[in-house]
């Protein structure tokens, strides 16, 4: 929550904050969680600094690194795993607008028009497996 508060909360709506909010909540996981979801979680001295979700292996549904811990390859850890795990030949992600530098340098390319979900606004990216980083 603290990066999301940091990095995507000052552009959204207070529905977008709200969505966002339900959406990681314990019972948003746990809902995602009996579905075709896999959790990554990158630790380090029993702190939890980063988590990525990937749903139904062909969707980025959530990556967010601890403030204090972007820009030391714990995104790129989160993503290699993830990528390594997805099924099929594309994967997916819509992207908060801050986030896209970050998911170009991952390898992943625009592919349509910035939407908006429930206040959530979102640059729509795919990831063709076998270039950039998912080689």
């Amino acid at each position: 929550m603290a990066s999301f508060m940091e990095a995507v909360a000052p552009s959204l709506s207070p529905l977008g904050i709200e969505t966002f909010t339900g959406i990681v909540s314990m019972n948003g996981f746990a809902d995602r969680m009996s579905d075709d979801n896999d959790m990554f979680v990158f630790e380090t001295a029993g702190r939890v600094v980063g988590v990525a979700e990937l749903m139904g292996g062909q969707h980025v549904a959530t990556l967010f690194v601890a403030p204090g811990w972007q820009g030391q390859g714990v995104g790129r850890a989160l993503m290699a795993a993830v990528l390594e795990c997805a099924r099929g030949g594309v994967v997916t992600v819509r992207a908060s607008l801050s986030s896209v530098p970050a998911y170009e340098r991952f390898g992943f390319r625009i592919a349509g028009e910035v939407g908006e979900y429930l206040g959530l606004v979102y640059q729509p990216m795919e990831c063709v497996l076998g270039e950039g980083l998912a080689d």
